[in-house]
């Protein structure tokens, strides 16, 4: 019989964690088992039937659905060029704003404003820019670069995408940016500029290597959330023009729900899932071996 301290331990347990465990099971870990149950399905997410097909799904998807694999290029692309970009800005935003400005305060909150707007609210503001605004900039200023067709074609909506995207989330980036910034030693600095060290010699041999822990997360919530970008998507081109945005989560929402095809979704979302836990997975391991040997 375990002892009275090991039992209230346990009760405190239950208490304390057991709600948490309850709901993740619940709300995480069950949906994900039937999702990859349904995945050797063929489903159509209404009928009480599910005829097993084992590994057919999946065999069909890199055999008959270029739809897929086009969208898996497409949102590829799209997280490499707004990863870059956002940490960049992000970066660059951070570093001007720890240098003491008068309007430190109203640029950081502005800059983080974005961030707050809903996804899809954001998307809808965006299209009117696209649709309205950048029109009437282009009749008045003469600039071709407004006048362009930016949710119309394929290479304009890619990009109409990432400059949302990353409008979006550079102040987010910026905001963990900031406080690694402001956890440097000053006195480290300071030794630096006695020693002749200058703005960049001290940018890439002193600041980057001490904030390394921060770049691991900026690069990782970027790259899970550019992968995994659906409300944009959805409310600025809705995938189009014929599908050349459409990106891999709205190809699966698609699939499962306007196509009726719940198992096909399914296998998509766990093929989805592996590469993108691989692609994460393998950022962070080369990340923090970059923290050890900095």
């Amino acid at each position: 019989m375990p002892g009275r301290n090991t039992r209230i331990k346990l009760f405190h347990d239950a208490v304390f964690i057991g709600p948490a465990l309850l709901f993740f099971i619940t709300l995480t870990l069950l949906p994900f088992l039937f999702g990859f149950y349904y995945s050797l399905t063929s489903w159509n997410g209404v009928s009480g039937n599910a005829e097993w097909v084992g590994l057919d799904n999946f065999v069909r998807l890199f055999t008959q659905d270029d739809r897929f694999l086009r969208s898996f290029w497409f949102t590829f692309r799209f997280m490499m060029i707004s990863l870059l970009l956002s940490n960049l800005i992000g970066f660059g935003f951070a570093l001007a704003l720890t240098r003491h400005l008068k309007l430190t305060n109203v640029l950081r909150v502005s800059f983080f404003m974005p961030n707050i707007l809903a996804g899809l609210l954001l998307g809808f503001i965006w299209q009117f820019i696209f649709l309205r605004g950048f029109p009437s900039l282009g009749n008045m200023t003469g600039w071709s670069f407004f006048k362009l067709s930016w949710l119309g074609d394929a290479s304009t909506g890619f990009w109409g995408m990432v400059i949302v995207f990353v409008w979006q989330i550079s102040g987010y980036l910026m905001v963990i940016y900031i406080s690694a910034l402001q956890n440097v030693d000053s006195s480290i600095m300071e030794a630096a500029r006695i020693d002749g060290a200058g703005g960049f010699r001290s940018l890439t041999r002193i600041i980057l290597p001490l904030i390394m822990p921060s770049i691991t997360v900026c690069l990782f919530l970027s790259l899970s959330i550019s992968f995994k970008v659906f409300d944009l998507n959805l409310s600025l081109t809705n995938g189009g023009p014929f599908h050349s945005t459409e990106s891999v989560t709205m190809n699966i929402y698609n699939e499962a729900f306007q196509n009726n095809r719940y198992g096909l979704g399914s296998a998509k979302a766990v093929i989805f899932f592996l590469v993108v836990s691989a692609i994460t997975l393998l950022q962070v391991t080369l990340t923090k071996r970059r923290e050890v040997q900095m």
